[in-house]
């Protein structure tokens, strides 16, 4: 059975749940924890029985990716995270229990979400919580500088006509990226002035995607990212890196590097 780590519905603007008048219907919302296995640990995660913005369950596609990013631990080590979508939190805490990742975990602006993210953590033993940030594709970001070198995400490309919200919070957070301290910068030059990378460059944003939907629709995502001057590469496994185009990539490393130097 597929079942779902993310709140894609979370990112339509919703009018439904509401009654005649224009007042929230409230639901009592009720809860299951369950023991889940990722690559050497176990989590406790407590998933909603039903959430209307589908930030209720896991999808296998998780647990693969999780094993992927096991197999490439030293790409990660080390990097500033930031995970679109990250429903239950469940992989970004055991991100942060296997690899002590800096992450901060994402999702919809819903009170439940966040709160569950938290009690996520708490149980799973992560004090202080993992920080989170509350955002709908597509919507002006709450931060002007972003700072996170590596954007997770798993199996979110399901609402194609959420595609160019998804594409310009993207671009957003990988064009606008500003290394948080001056070793990141110095990486990062060395990066673009050798070509050379240490597994993955920075910033990058690596996704998961093992759900099956047609081949079009598929493409209209990594189609409109090139478009957006993003670049996109399979790393296999169904796992995508993608970054800013190098003209692009050159053009914010001279930036930063300019003011660096001011």
């Amino acid at each position: 059975m597929d079942i779902a780590l993310f709140s894609p519905s979370s990112l339509f603007a919703d009018d439904e749940g509401c009654d005649s008048d224009g007042e929230k219907m409230e639901t009592q919302q009720s809860y299951v924890e369950r023991k889940h296995d990722f690559p050497g640990t176990e989590l406790l995660i407590r998933e909603f029985s039903f959430h209307q913005l589908n930030a209720n369950l896991l999808w296998p596609g998780t647990f693969a990716f999780a094993e992927w990013l096991v197999q490439h631990r030293s790409w990660i080590e080390g990097r500033r995270s930031f995970e679109l979508g990250s429903g239950t939190g469940a992989l970004a805490i055991f991100l942060r229990k296997s690899f002590q990742l800096d992450i901060t975990t994402s999702d919809y602006n819903d009170q439940e979400i966040e709160e569950n993210i938290a009690y996520n953590c708490r149980v799973n033993g992560i004090t202080p919580i993992l920080p989170h940030i509350k955002h709908s594709w597509g919507d002006n970001f709450p931060i002007s500088d972003p700072d996170w070198d590596l954007i997770i995400a798993s199996d979110i490309l399901l609402y194609v006509k959420q595609y160019p919200n998804l594409i310009k919070t993207l671009s957003f957070l990988l064009k606008f990226y500003k290394p948080k301290d001056d070793s990141a910068i110095s990486i990062m030059e060395n990066e673009h002035k050798n070509e050379t990378y240490e597994g993955l460059p920075r910033p990058a944003f690596l996704m998961s995607w093992r759900r099956r939907i047609g081949k079009e629709d598929e493409s209209l995502f990594f189609t409109g990212c090139k478009n957006a001057g993003l670049e996109v590469k399979h790393m296999g496994s169904r796992v995508f890196c993608i970054t800013p185009r190098e003209a692009t990539a050159r053009t914010a490393m001279e930036e930063l590097t300019s003011d660096a130097s001011t």
